[in-house]
Formats: structure tokens, C-alpha cells, sequence
């Protein structure tokens, strides 16, 4: 294929300072999103590339990215299909870092996973780094009471983290399946330290499980010993992680108080990620799965604000028209990271793989050997869950 090259195409974030999230290189500027030109070049590399080339799109992505998708979920179903199909040379992940690195763990050794944009990081992923998480475990064992912990980590983490959970006869977990991994935890150990999102391991534990809010302790990694006392963590059920999603922690109480006197009969739908008061006050609480699948059974005429990320928000609302859906809060709201991977990007890395030679590959995310193993035990102790 003569790839086209009369319409400049600098990219942004093709290299990254690994210490820093915004560390980018920024050579020029982007051509608008909206060029028919970037379209048309998509569509010719992805042509080009034919089965050699998978391209999974994260349910969060723009529209732009998402019509180029070959399948569109959540991060752990779009690592397993990159995993289901194996004569793909290139899987090309349109989401964000600890996404792509799942996919390179669960895809075989002959499989390149690629993320457009480097700097598409997940800012609830880097509050919890592998020292953080190592300093909190050696204050665990001073205590005596790390042989009592299970660690569980949502699937929103690094590998890093996802390997210290299986060095340490822990598991992974995502928002649809919180509940039964912290059950499976309760049953190897008396407590969990639950990483990175506090608000998804309050909610499981309190709203799901019927713990206390004073079952739950959070520990903050800045702050000595977690900022909390040895009486604390022993009286403590759920050691929680100072984290949080930057998206669906900005919704409030009040944003739900305030679309109900907006919006008469409305329905509030909201991601557990959300802060505990909010959930509180929600209707319905479920994974960006269970919000899809509830608005695709709401009847016709019905009223929903939904608490979790933008695009996906409008795109429901396109795709359900016969039914009135609303963004939860007033300010609008997307994921900043995860709008990094936009159409210029993805050209960008779709170009780049069609005239690959001496198998050089732009963005590949590889994670090593040992990491990738005892991540891969973590996981498939999800796996294993009933």
C-alpha cells in the first residue's frame, strides 16, 4: 500500500519519561481530529494490515478511535479477546498503560501489543507504585500482621502490582467481580489490603458485604506508617488504598440531589468507583458492563444520569435515543489520560506498523518475564473465582 504523506502528521507522546506521566515529547502540532484525511489514512493502514492487525478500543475512547475498534469493553475483556486470537501479529490497544500491559501478559511471545500514545497513563494506577506498596507491606510484618493480609488488586493497576499480588498469595479483581474476590480473600486470611481504588473497596465491603465503615481503614502512602496506628490496623477488616479514579471521584452528593430537582422520575446509575456517598444515594450501582446492559433493558421514555466517564455517556445516549440520558454532574468530565489515544495517534501507530522493517515496532509495551508470571498467577486466581 503507498501510504499517504502529503498531510503532516507529528504525534505526541511517541516518547515518554518513564518516571512522569506528562513527560512527552512534543515535535509539532496535531492536524485537527476531524480531517477527512486522517479517515481515509486509517482506514488504508488498517486495510493494509489486514488480520495481522487487531484493534481493541477501551469503552471510554472517543468516537473518532472507537470506529477503527475491532471489538470495544472493558480493560480485562479486551485482553482477553486480544489473547483469543492469536494469528494477530499487532494488537493495537486504544486505551491506557496497565491496559496494555494486561494484554501483553495474557497474548502469546509472538504477539505485539502497541499503545498510540505512551503518555496514556491512569492516574488511579500511579497512586499505588511497587515501592509504595512494598514500604506498606514491611509495616505490615513489623506489626505482625502481614501473615494475616491479603492483598487484592483491582485490575486498574500496574503490573507491578499485579505481580506483588501474586508473589503474596493474592488476586485481581474487577468492578463486576469485587465481591466474590474479597470473599475468596476473607476465606485464605482475617484481613485485605485492597489496591489502589478506596472507593471500589469500601463499597464492596460495606454496601455488598455488610461491613462497617469502621471496618475500613485507609492507608496513605505519604503519609509514615500509612498514617495510621498499629490499634487501627489490627482492629481493621479492609486496609484500603489511598486511590481513586480523577473521573468518577468528582461526582458529589450534591450532583445527585441536584439531577433528581432537574430531572423528574430520573434514574441515577452510577460506576462503584464513585465515592460512598454518592453510591449511597444512587438507584442503580454496577461496572461500565452492567451500566450498558441496564440502559439497553430500560424501557422506552425513561430517565437516567449516569455517574462514570463522558464519552461513553454520549454514546449511550446516541445509541439509545428513545430514552433520556444524562451526564450525573454539571461539569463536564472526561478521562484527560485516556483522550490522549485520539485519531492522530492511531494513524500515527497503524502508519507506522505497515512500514515496520527489521521488525522495529513503535510503542510496544512489553512487561518482563518474572512480572508477567506472577501477575499471570494473580489473574488466573481471579479466574478461578466461582
Amino acid at each position: 500500500m503507498a501510504t499517504q504523506t502529503g498531510l503532516p502528521l507529528f504525534v505526541l507522546g511517541s516518547g515518554a519519561d518513564p518516571h512522569s506521566e506528562k513527560g512527552v515529547e512534543c515535535p509539532g502540532e496535531l492536524p485537527p481530529a476531524s480531517d477527512p484525511g486522517l479517515v481515509e489514512r486509517a482506514r488504508k493502514a488498517k486495510e493494509a494490515l489486514g488480520d495481522r492487525l487487531f484493534v481493541l478500543g477501551h469503552h471510554y475512547q472517543r468516537d473518532e478511535v472507537i470506529q477503527f475498534a475491532d471489538v470495544t469493553g472493558d480493560s480485562f475483556k479486551l485482553a482477553q479477546q486480544a489473547a483469543a486470537r492469536p494469528e494477530a501479529e499487532y494488537i493495537v490497544f486504544c486505551g491506557v498503560h496497565f491496559m496494555a500491559e494486561s494484554a501483553d501478559i495474557l497474548t502469546g511471545d509472538a504477539q505485539k501489543v502497541i499503545l498510540p500514545d505512551l503518555a496514556a497513563g491512569c492516574s488511579m494506577a500511579d497512586m499505588a507504585t511497587f515501592d509504595q506498596v512494598e514500604e506498606c507491606w514491611d509495616a505490615l510484618e513489623d506489626a505482625g500482621l502481614a501473615g494475616q493480609v491479603i492483598p487484592v488488586t483491582y485490575m486498574n493497576s500496574s503490573a507491578d502490582i499485579k505481580a506483588f499480588c501474586g508473589r503474596n498469595g493474592g488476586a485481581v479483581c474487577t468492578s463486576s467481580n469485587a465481591r466474590r474476590a474479597l470473599d475468596w480473600a476473607f476465606e485464605q486470611g482475617g484481613k485485605v489490603l485492597f489496591l489502589p481504588d478506596q472507593h471500589l473497596g469500601r463499597n464492596t465491603a460495606v454496601l455488598e458485604m455488610g461491613m462497617s465503615l469502621d471496618d475500613c481503614v485507609v492507608w496513605n502512602p505519604h503519609r509514615p506508617g500509612g498514617g495510621l496506628t498499629r490499634e487501627q490496623l489490627e482492629r481493621a477488616r479492609m486496609i484500603l488504598w489511598r486511590g481513586h479514579c480523577s473521573v468518577h471521584g468528582r461526582f458529589t452528593a450534591e450532583s445527585v440531589d441536584d439531577v433528581r430537582a432537574r430531572i423528574p422520575g430520573v434514574n441515577v446509575l452510577v460506576h462503584p468507583e464513585c465515592r460512598h456517598e454518592v453510591v449511597l444515594k444512587a438507584d442503580h450501582v454496577g461496572s461500565t458492563e452492567h451500566i450498558i446492559r441496564t440502559l439497553e433493558a430500560a424501557p422506552a421514555g425513561s430517565s437516567w444520569a449516569i455517574g462514570t466517564e463522558l464519552n461513553l455517556v454520549k454514546r449511550l445516549a446516541q445509541t439509545f435515543p428513545d430514552k433520556n440520558v444524562s451526564f450525573l454532574d454539571r461539569t463536564v468530565c472526561y478521562c484527560s489520560t485516556m483522550n490522549r489515544i485520539d485519531l492522530p495517534h492511531l494513524v500515527w501507530a497503524l502508519e507506522s506498523l505497515v512500514l515496520a522493517q527489521d521488525g522495529a515496532v513503535v510503542n510496544q509495551i512489553t512487561v518482563d518475564d518474572d512480572t508477567a508470571h506472577w501477575a499471570r498467577v494473580a489473574l488466573d486466581r481471579m479466574l478461578a473465582l466461582p
